[in-house]
């Protein structure tokens, strides 16, 4: 983002504008933390601020500040379309096509709200006035810890405002362990830790509230693991079915795929989830090194998203949609025995 659109912002911000904050559907933890990081910083601008989430998210991440203002599109369509419409300022965060927010499309695009899109997922649309988009940045809460340093605000970061970045930065970045995280990161999770970010508290709500079928889901889906050795390949599969037996909530598989990706000599995993309700199956693939999952996500499976992280969707049949996966695999064997 150049200093002409930060003077551009600068100046729109200088008065009240009525803005909404809006993620990609199934929001995630950065997500989340981005979208309501950003709310708690307009507010000190006197905005009328409201995040609109296309649909519900996981339990984990409704302890987060501010959580109780958000509305939710797919249950308070009307309220959200009269904000929506009414709108001086759109900001889109954690997402750079309208697809991505599900139901929202239609009414974000036809929308004459000014855009503004922070976000670091590869080949974003040219619907914003303003984009600040790094797809080398570790993730959106990242990047509005920047946003708001570029605008000369870092000094207004509050407990409230450096609990949602870190939040965002921890998930996205695998705990820090992900090649995404570079020095800078530490030390902007350094600053947000002085500003007030309780890492330990953050850490625990997020990863230690499992409940008992929660657990048992991780035990059926790991059991479910298949390892195709010369492939550096493995791979997970749930079905409804197994899903309705351990009574499944929404972010119960967050972070499942992760587990293949640990096996020692593994480069590329998946996981397969069968998703009756919506008609499809959701795919989440993860990679090691320069294999790019985004690439083939974008290829195959009707999605995208980063060179080691990525998600897709199939309208096949689970076990339709797994014999396709295994049959592109051979084309990618050079990629993968190179790694």
């Amino acid at each position: 983002m150049n200093k002409q659109d930060i003077t551009g912002i600068k100046q729109l911000l200088s008065t009240q504008k009525k803005i909404v904050i809006v993620p990609h559907k199934n929001p995630d933890g950065d997500a989340i933390g981005s979208t309501l990081g950003l709310y708690h910083y307009l507010l000190k601008g006197n905005h009328q601020v409201q995040v609109i989430v296309p649909n519900d998210y996981p339990s984990f991440l409704k302890w987060v500040p501010g959580n109780d203002t958000i509305l939710k599109y797919d249950l308070q369509t009307s309220s959200c379309d009269t904000l929506i419409n009414d709108a001086d300022i759109i900001f889109t965060l954690d997402f750079n096509a309208f697809h991505r927010t599900g139901n929202m499309e239609d009414v974000l695009s036809k929308s004459k709200a000014l855009k503004i899109m922070i976000d670091h997922h590869q080949t974003p649309d040219d619907y914003a006035t303003y984009m600040f988009s790094d797809v080398n940045m570790s993730s959106t809460c990242e990047m509005v810890y920047h946003f708001i340093d570029m605008l000369n605000d870092k000094s207004l970061i509050d407990s409230n405002i450096a609990t949602c970045l870190y939040l965002g930065i921890m998930t996205d970045t695998g705990s820090f362990r992900f090649r995404s995280t570079t020095s800078t990161t530490h030390r902007v999770i350094a600053d947000l830790i002085e500003k007030g970010a309780q890492n330990t508290y953050i850490h625990n709500h997020v990863y230690d509230t499992n409940s008992y079928e929660r657990l048992q889901l991780l035990g059926c889906a790991l059991n479910n693991l298949k390892v195709i050795p010369e492939l550096r390949t493995a791979y997970i599969t749930l079905s409804q079915k197994e899903l309705n037996t351990y009574n499944f909530k929404k972010g119960d598989t967050e972070g499942v795929v992760n587990y293949g990706l640990s096996l020692n000599g593994i480069v590329l995993a998946a996981i397969f989830i069968e998703d009756k309700q919506e008609g499809i199956i959701k795919i989440s693939l993860r990679s090691k090194g320069d294999f790019s999952v985004n690439e083939m996500s974008r290829a195959h499976f009707n999605g995208g998203g980063h060179t080691n992280a990525a998600g897709g969707k199939s309208y096949s049949s689970l076990n339709a949609t797994v014999e396709k996966f295994i049959s592109i695999l051979p084309s990618y064997n050079k990629a993968l025995n190179n790694e």
